[in-house]
């Protein structure tokens, strides 16, 4: 296998064990998302599957004397330095020097977005505890008990009264 070929089939393999498949897969809410998710799997997989395979195997060397023998030395020797006097260039990266600091920069707003996220989360979550448990008490409560609860309303409403708005 060529370096550079090797290079990325070993990067996509050690990055197979690195990605953590499940613990993302249960970040997932929704049905389409869930169908992306699973495309991507299945691209990286095939992506990594042929790098192990197909391109980690080194092409076997040619058997010039086997050829000679049935066609003739001339023309052989004639392909033969044909055949290495084919330079393959080396593969040289550079977009992943230029993507890498934006994809880190990306990393870095996730995480952020991710915490804003778990801050908003939390806060619905009370929320809704909140108003779960108006709904059950809401038959039996007094208008003093939901301004306990809610000053902002009781002052809201103290204010239109004194200011004689009635709405209309």
């Amino acid at each position: 296998m060529s370096g550079p070929v090797k290079k990325a089939a070993d990067v996509a393999f050690k990055a197979s064990k690195t990605i953590d498949w499940e613990g993302m897969a249960k970040l997932i809410v929704s049905d389409e998302a869930r169908k992306e998710f699973s495309a991507l799997r299945r691209a990286f997989d095939d992506v990594n599957s042929q790098l192990q395979t197909k391109f980690s195997q080194e092409p076997e060397p040619i058997d010039w004397e086997y050829y000679r023998k049935g066609i003739g030395s001339r023309i052989v020797d004639m392909y033969k330095e044909a055949y290495e006097s084919v330079e393959i260039p080396k593969f040289v990266d550079t977009v992943t020097p230029q993507y890498k600091p934006r994809f880190d920069a990306l990393l870095v707003e996730l995480k952020e977005a991710e915490k804003k996220s778990l801050k908003e989360s939390e806060r619905i979550e009370k929320e809704i505890a909140e108003v779960q448990e108006l709904k059950k008490k809401i038959s039996t409560m007094t208008a003093d008990e939901y301004f306990e609860k809610h000053p902002e309303l009781k002052k809201k409403f103290d204010d239109e009264i004194r200011n004689d708005y009635w709405g209309y």
